[in-house]
């Protein structure tokens, strides 16, 4: 009844005064709310602080009405550039046939303040209503236009029940791009994740890696700190990190501004970068200014453009003050606007009046002067964004109404939810320049880097540079270049780091430090963040500015090892050669008859081939290489052992006491060729799946660090490796079994020692080759280490089985001749008496048909029988015959017996 009894006044006394009815929409709205509105068909809330706080807010313990205080002219100027924008809009055909009016209510700077004003301006008929479905809520307000970060928050997680559009010129917090918690929020500007990419991006331009922070402790300040923190990694390390209460009643907000100052003269760090309201940095250059202290200060967005702060007394002695700010331009007629400052006819606007009456007392006495001429304290082209922000909502009601040139046809009265999505996709043009909301609601066109130049008058703020979201990187106008080498610091967390080091930071409150870049990874440019790995095919080592390909490692043929190897090799079949000529050559002489020629020569081809294989170790390997390397040597040695043991085991044969019929049967196995085929092809099968299956191959192989790649031979199966390898083990194991069991044969027939030697000499060598060839497995040692067990192998054959039978052709030719033969039977005619008769004991009387006469020894055996029983050369011939050896067997063991019966005969 009393709303009705004071409608019923207002209108009374609009009619007395001014005839005018428009005061009768807002009586909804008390006077002290609403500091200024003007009516119409569709309206916009003005959130705007132009008093900058609250009186005794902190001592509040009643929800009583809010007493503010402290004229702020530059939300003044705000809120009337607003204002301005939309009488614009009014008196052009944007709108055909719609009045757009507004409603100004002022929050103080307190978020209380804030929500009690938007309680009122979304009343109907003087309260809020509770609903249960809010589609059809329809305020006499449609869209807001917010102000700064911490109102903002405040008020949007309410306007979110309602999805009431919220558009503000100031907010930049990054919480406000979160469409899930404030789904109706948007801004002309960017959000300070973007500001934080600008202030590092200034740090890392101008080099200022020590620097300092001091931030305000609500809700807009410990984000942006947030954000920077995170931004700064890698680049900037922060000396301190101060925070400062934001509320300017606050009874300690002395005293923290004094640690601060503190703390900012205590630090070595001369750039501070400063997150808070004007005010509070007004406190701290006070105490700047009382200390004789200059620093080189970053401005956030809250205060880089605050003109009160440039006529500040001894400004010009803290120091050079850079900054951001949002993008500016001109408002086409503000400025005149401000000039002929009154409410338009129909409105009413009683800040103006505050504002005239601010400025009549100055005029009376100016030493009590509080405000300041607004065109002297306000940057107009900081208020452009405020002109953007009405033309968003101006294009979004000209969408969602249907507006032509000449008429809108949409309902006027809609839901504010329905204007949400016709403001987010505006896209528009306004003084050349497009403007549009991106996904998140926020614009994306950057920041303008600032400087405070000094002046005789104090400060004024000029544009030096940009910071342009799609670059990511600050770039100084033309005119400002030599800004660079001017405002570098004396003092920096250290020095640069050069290529071949990056910097290491250990978290954000510390000095960081030089890093050489390890194995693998390197820096080519100065104050890197990391090292760059290096790519796959290349490398680098310790402290290292590029990266190289790897050097490649094998034996080259010019290096001692390799070198040694050959000469070694080249002395084998020089040596395989050489006593190939002698055998061919003197064929027919005792010594090389009794080490039968034919396989002596199969020895000879196995160790050519073997020691060819040495040569293959040698060069940069391939696959056909590596798999020639161990199938030549396998086929080489395979060959020659196999050789040998058919020796051995024809010596097994005759001179192992056997039962008759278990030498009958063993006996049958002696076929010395087709043995020898046999035994050669049974690794050649070995050889063949190996290669089939898990063929060896070309590997690079890295030890981890340095920059050479060994370029080895993989053996691919180590199962084909090692049955290949034990395969001739097996041989040669058996030839000394062979050969040892029957190492007590006549000295002359003898070939026992010399297997066993020779054998031994590969089995030792060959058990010591697999430590060492493991441990060797990843350079190019392990061709060493194989080529030289090879070597090793081959020439305990030669030496044992062919050089002494060579030197006694070469050297002891007499010992062939028959006088030369006669004296030695002489001579140890008593010996040879001792062995018969221990062979005779050990076996009994030879008989025709005893079958253990061999072709090797076929003549001493026959002389110590003739020695002892004077058996006929007849009857030792037909016991040749009786053994069933091979026709070059049997003739060599009948010559053999001949020459020694006539020997006897001879002597006797």
């Amino acid at each position: 009844m009393k709303s009705r009894t004071s409608c019923l006044y207002v209108f009374v006394l609009g009619l007395i005064v001014s005839f005018d009815l428009d005061f009768l929409v807002h009586c909804d709205i008390p006077d002290s709310l609403s500091g200024a509105y003007l009516h119409g068909d569709i309206n916009c809330a003005i959130l705007s602080s132009i008093h900058s706080k609250v009186i005794d807010l902190q001592k509040r313990t009643r929800p009583e009405p809010f007493i503010c205080s402290d004229f702020n002219p530059i939300t003044f100027v705000r809120s009337l550039a607003a204002i301005h924008t939309i009488e614009e809009i009014n008196n052009s055909s944007f709108l055909p046939g719609i009045k757009f009016g507004y409603v100004v209510c002022d929050p103080c700077s307190s978020p209380p303040k804030a929500l009690h004003c938007l309680e009122h301006l979304l009343a109907i008929n003087g309260s809020l209503p509770v609903l249960s479905d809010y589609s059809d809520f329809r305020p006499s307000v449609k869209a807001l236009l917010g102000e700064n970060s911490e109102l903002s928050i405040a008020v949007a997680k309410l306007l979110s029940l309602y999805l009431f559009p919220q558009i503000s010129c100031t907010s930049s917090s990054p919480v406000l791009s979160d469409k899930v918690r404030y789904p109706s929020f948007m801004r002309v500007i960017p959000n300070d994740v973007h500001q934080a990419e600008a202030l590092v991006s200034l740090m890392t331009h101008f080099s200022w890696d020590w620097v300092g922070v001091v931030y305000g402790d609500d809700d807009y300040g410990r984000a942006a700190h947030q954000s920077l923190l995170e931004e700064a990694k890698g680049k900037v390390c922060f000396a301190f990190e101060k925070e400062v209460t934001h509320y300017l009643d606050h009874v300690d907000v002395d005293k923290q501004v004094k640690d601060a100052v503190d703390t900012i003269r205590a630090s070595s760090a001369q750039v501070v970068l400063l997150i808070l309201k004007p005010q509070l940095v007004e406190k701290i250059f006070k105490w700047m200014i009382q200390t004789n202290t200059n620093r080189i200060w970053i401005a956030s967005d809250v205060w880089s453009m605050f003109g009160p702060l440039t006529k500040m007394p001894d400004i010009n002695k803290v120091g050079e003050i850079f900054g951001f700010s949002f993008t500016m331009g001109n408002i086409p007629g503000f400025e005149d606007y401000l000039k002929n400052l009154r409410p338009t006819p129909g409105a009413r606007n009683d800040f103006i009046e505050e504002y005239k009456e601010l400025r009549l007392n100055c005029s009376i006495s100016p030493l009590n002067c509080s405000v300041d001429e607004l065109l002297g304290v306000v940057d107009l082209r900081e208020v452009y964004s405020q002109r953007v922000a009405i033309y968003a909502i101006a294009h979004g009601l000209k969408k969602l109404l249907k507006c032509n040139e000449s008429a809108c046809s949409g309902e006027i009265n809609f839901p504010p939810w329905q204007l949400v999505e016709s403001i987010r996709s505006v896209n528009f043009t306004l003084d050349g320049t497009i403007q549009y909301f991106d996904e998140n609601g926020d614009f994306t066109d950057g920041y303008d880097l600032i400087r405070w130049k000094k002046t005789d008058a104090g400060r004024i703020i000029e544009v030096v540079g940009k910071f342009l979201l799609n670059k990511g990187q600050v770039e100084l106008l033309n005119e400002f270049q030599e800004l660079t080498s001017s405002v570098q610091v004396q003092f920096k967390c250290l020095e640069s780091c050069r290529p071949g080091s990056s910097k290491s930071v250990t978290n954000n409150s510390c000095c960081i430090s030089c890093i050489v870049c390890t194995e693998g990874t390197y820096t080519n440019k100065y104050d890197e963040s990391s090292c760059h790995n290096c790519p796959d095919d290349q490398h680098s080592l310790e402290n290292a500015t590029e990266c190289k390909p790897f050097d490649e490692k094998y034996l080259f043929w010019s290096e001692a090892y390799p070198i040694v190897l050959l000469v070694a090799t080249s002395i084998g079949i020089i040596l395989v050669f050489t006593s190939f000529i002698i055998y061919l050559t003197h064929r027919d002489t005792p010594v090389i008859r009794m080490a039968n020629v034919k396989l002596s020569c199969f020895m000879l081809l196995g160790l050519m081939v073997s020691f060819i294989s040495v040569i293959m170790f040698i060069g940069k390997p391939n696959k056909p290489l590596c798999q020639a390397q161990q199938a030549v040597y396998g086929l080489g040695f395979t060959l020659c052992v196999s050789s040998i043991l058919v020796k051995a085991y024809r010596t097994f044969l005759a001179f192992m006491p056997l039962k008759p019929k278990t030498k009958h049967h063993l006996k049958k196995l002696y076929k010395p060729f087709i043995d020898l085929f046999m035994l050669t092809t049974g690794q050649g099968v070995i050889l063949l799946f190996w290669l089939i299956f898990d063929s060896p191959d070309v590997k690079w192989e890295w030890p981890g660090s340095g920059m050479v790649k060994y370029v080895i031979c993989n053996e691919g199966s180590i199962a084909g490796f090692a049955i290949m390898h034990g395969y001739i083990a097996l041989l040669a194991f058996i030839c000394l079994l062979f050969a040892f069991m029957v190492r007590r044969v006549p000295q002359d027939f003898n070939d026992t020692g010399v297997i066993i030697f020779s054998m031994l000499i590969h089995l030792f060598v060959w058990l010591c080759f697999i430590p060492i060839y493991i441990n060797k497995n990843q350079t190019e040692q392990k061709h060493i280490v194989q080529a030289s067990a090879v070597l090793a192998s081959s020439y305990g054959i030669i030496l044992c089985h062919f050089v002494p039978k060579c030197f006694i052709v070469l050297w002891d030719l007499s010992g062939n001749s028959n006088s030369s033969r006669m004296g030695r039977s002489s001579r140890q005619n008593g010996r040879h008496t001792k062995t018969a008769d221990t062979v005779l004991r050990e076996q009994g009387p030879i008989a025709p048909t005893s079958g253990i006469i061999t072709h090797d020894v076929g003549g001493d055996l026959a002389e110590s029988v003739q020695t002892v029983s004077t058996a006929s050369s007849d009857a030792s011939t037909s016991t040749v015959h009786s053994v069933g050896l091979s026709e070059e067997d049997r003739n060599g063991t009948i010559n053999s017996i001949q020459n020694r019966q006539r020997q006897i005969d001879t002597n006797t």
